[in-house]
């Protein structure tokens, strides 16, 4: 509701943007309303390629980073609390007037409120549509929110606000210890992350080139570091539109299953969709999903044969072969 809060706070004469200048807008989602802002004067900057292209094809300036300076900056809080920080860093850093913090109760914006007010004189809030918004200017008391790259368990290096950023996704490793030996010349790994099942796979001297598709930019740049294999293509798109350049002999996969707090199986359901898709008639798709989530009717309506080669409580291992006529 990033639009009714700050229309409140422009139309109400608390806000009110610089004369000139350009305006960073932070890790909107799409489908955020920014018509509070002068459009022409407003650079999206997001490392999320569908919330890029959406943003693009509106007709908004896009960028993955901060490219210079900018006469006021908007921050659009996400979940992650060390992400949320680092992007409020980022904005302080690049941002010569006035910084614009929104966010949802659910997406910790009354912990961030709070924690801004014992570094910055921070404005009254406005809280409207289950969340708040408010701005200061910018001051160099935010430097230790920085973002910084960590290592994790195994010497893969991770960044803030990426998916299992703490520590190997046990959903994850389980995968990679049930692919079979031989997976083939052409693997893609979907929604790879910052790389973990493709460095997994990779071990296989018989894989010729590896295609791993992340709509999150930040753990593209991990993946670079963690997999110096020359066999590797990064991608950074939408998995479930991404056009593979040859057909695959097998597609690996960990999809993720939120578009916000709630679970959203139709999101993983794209990926059987496009993982199917994108395989050779005789391909194999190896998944792994959250037991509780509903994939085997879409994976049997387009794959001839599908089994759980694999499972506990929590996960479940699925093996899917060959894609029907319809999928491909």
């Amino acid at each position: 509701m990033l639009g009714i809060r700050l229309s409140l706070a422009v139309d109400g004469g608390l806000l009110s943007w610089p004369d000139e200048g350009r305006i960073a807008v932070f890790a909107p989602r799409a489908g955020a309303d920014l018509s509070a802002l002068p459009k022409d004067r407003v650079e999206v900057i997001t490392g999320f390629k569908p919330d890029f292209d959406t943003f693009e094809a509106q007709g908004f300036a896009c960028a993955v980073v901060p490219d210079g300076r900018y006469a006021a900056s908007v921050i659009c809080l996400p979940r992650a609390k060390h992400r949320a920080r680092a992007l409020v860093a980022q904005a302080v850093a690049v941002s010569d007037g006035m910084v614009i913090v929104d966010g949802a109760k659910t997406d910790g914006v009354e912990s961030i409120l709070k924690e801004c007010r014992k570094r910055v004189d921070v404005s009254a809030p406005i809280s409207k549509a289950h969340g708040k918004i408010f701005w200061f200017h910018p001051e160099p008391a935010f430097d230790d929110w920085t973002a910084q790259p960590q290592q994790i368990e195994g010497g893969y290096t991770t960044a803030p606000g990426v998916f299992s950023a703490d520590g190997i996704d046990p959903g994850s490793a389980m995968l990679a210890e049930s692919l079979p030996v031989k997976l083939g010349a052409q693997v893609a790994d979907l929604g790879g992350g910052w790389g973990y099942l493709s460095a997994r796979a990779l071990e296989r001297d018989t894989i010729k080139a590896l295609h791993l598709v992340e709509a999150d930019h930040g753990a593209c740049d991990c993946a670079r570091i963690n997999i110096p294999d020359p066999r590797l293509s990064i991608h950074w798109a939408d998995a479930t539109v991404w056009a593979a350049p040859a057909k695959m002999d097998t597609v690996i996969m960990n999809p993720p299953f939120h578009t916000d707090r709630a679970a959203d199986p139709d999101l993983g359901r794209a990926f059987v969709v496009a993982a199917a898709r994108m395989l050779a008639p005789s391909g194999h798709l190896w998944m792994v999903a959250n037991r509780h989530l509903p994939y085997e009717d879409t994976l049997s309506q387009h794959f001839a044969a599908v089994e759980e080669v694999a499972g506990t409580t929590k996960f479940k291992i699925l093996h899917a072969t060959r894609p029907s006529r319809k999928a491909r």
